[in-house]
């Protein structure tokens, strides 16, 4: 029997092999990822060019995924730079890599991706528009818009983020009701300035079937970007993002109608006391499609540390539904990142990750914890490093403090806890002071 996309599979009752790796790697029965895909509330994110991929599934019922952004830019062109960020963020665990490439042989770098690199990887179409055809903005043509996103599809890529949710009637809403930081998408802000100059109704959504038709041809996930996401707290859950996100709702049963995978963007900047209600307006408008978040920042005030601020968001808002989270780096608002931030990011991302899993009670989650905290009990040190999220952190910053004992660390020496409790339990003479 034949299919088109990895949601027509699930719906005729068809085991892909991207089922089989996603079910093994989730402990999950077949018939249930099966049922959830068929539903729209799991995707597989997976262009059937894309040869070199290890699928991942993406959904709230499964272990929270993680993306990191990249790609060259006028500012820094260093192609190479940009692989070897690549390849560390797969390294480090990152189940999917988003170009955001916006200057230069922007084509060369996305193809090398999906011919090497094994990750999902997700583009921006409109960013590369604006690159492919070095004319002003005003004068790319609804066409030349719906080209790019089938020049994408044919390279490759595993998921699109288009805008398509910001029409012209959310715009001219967009407009009745001023925010503080206005549009701070990209793709939101090119869009809207294009339907400003040309009069015009945003071709993402004017076309949006012909769209479809693109992904269900090659199994591209659609990614419902959100381009009136709030730029700062003041802005968080106003008129414009939630009305954005009803015509998102709506767009994804369209999707759904033609077997076409979708996730929706989400926020953005958001005070802790809102995510959770966030996240339950989107599942239920959206009827439990994957939601993908940016953060979200919970304070508009730690630049350089943008990091925590989007993993404290993170944690909460995976733990009430969320699914897949965009990496931030401490330079998020300042400056490309480099290696460094890269790691930070991933890393600061994972742990939110993690830590919302835990709290869903997804399947084996806590066992690693368990098992670090078993390592520790034991002072087993090298199974704590091996055991360890960043393991050359953690191996590094004992090598800096070495203490005089090896059964301690130089923060407690004797006077270490778990040490003195072993010992005492096992019938042995605790005296701290003279040892």
């Amino acid at each position: 029997m034949n299919y088109t996309t990895q949601m027509d599979a699930a719906r005729k009752g068809i085991v892909t092999k991207e089922m089989e790796a996603v079910a093994a790697k989730e402990q999950m029965d077949i018939k249930e990822l099966m049922d959830y895909m068929a539903k729209g509330q799991i995707i597989i994110p997976c262009n059937k060019r894309h040869t070199c991929i290890e699928p991942n599934g993406i959904g709230s019922m499964l272990k929270t995924k993680i993306n990191v952004n990249l790609g060259i830019s006028r500012d820094w062109k260093d192609m190479d730079m940009e692989i070897e960020k690549v390849n560390n963020a797969v390294k480090m665990g990152a189940e999917s890599i988003m170009d955001l490439s916006s200057y230069g042989d922007t084509r060369t770098f996305r193809k090398r991706l999906t011919q090497e690199c094994p990750a999902i990887i997700g583009t921006v179409p409109i960013y590369d528009a604006v690159v492919y055809y070095h004319k002003p903005l005003k004068e790319i043509t609804s066409q030349e818009w719906l080209d790019i996103v089938r020049m994408h599809a044919e390279d490759g890529v595993d998921f699109m983020t288009i805008h398509c949710g910001i029409n012209k009637e959310t715009a001219g809403r967009f407009k009745r009701n001023k925010r503080l930081t206005n549009i701070v998408s990209r793709g939101g802000s090119i869009i809207f300035a294009w339907m400003e100059m040309t009069g015009q109704e945003n071709p993402f959504y004017e076309h949006y079937d012909e769209i479809l038709d693109i992904c269900q041809e090659y199994d591209i996930t659609m990614s419902l970007g959100d381009a009136c996401r709030p730029g700062c707290l003041k802005d968080a859950s106003d008129i414009s993002q939630i009305e954005e996100l009803i015509t998102l709702g709506e767009l994804t049963k369209r999707a759904w109608e033609k077997n076409v995978q979708v996730m929706v963007e989400g926020p953005g900047h958001m005070p802790l006391n809102q995510i959770a209600a966030n996240m339950e307006i989107q599942k239920t408008i959206c009827q439990g499609a994957p939601f993908y978040v940016l953060g979200p920042l919970v304070t508009d005030v730690a630049p350089g540390y943008d990091h925590i601020t989007a993993a404290i968001g993170g944690a909460i808002a995976a733990t009430y539904g969320a699914s897949f989270l965009c990496y931030v780096t401490p330079a998020e608002h300042l400056r490309l990142p480099n290696l460094d931030d890269v790691k930070e990011g991933i890393i600061a991302s994972r742990i939110a990750a993690h830590a919302a899993d835990i709290a869903k009670g997804i399947k084996g989650a806590r066992d690693w914890d368990d098992q670090m905290s078993t390592a520790r009990k034991k002072l087993d040190w090298e199974a704590m490093f091996d055991l360890s999220m960043d393991p050359e952190k953690a191996r590094r910053y004992r090598a800096e403090a070495k203490p005089e004992k090896e059964d301690t660390c130089s923060m407690c020496g004797n006077f270490c806890a778990v040490k003195n409790m072993n010992r005492i339990l096992d019938g042995e003479i605790v005296n701290i002071y003279d040892e």
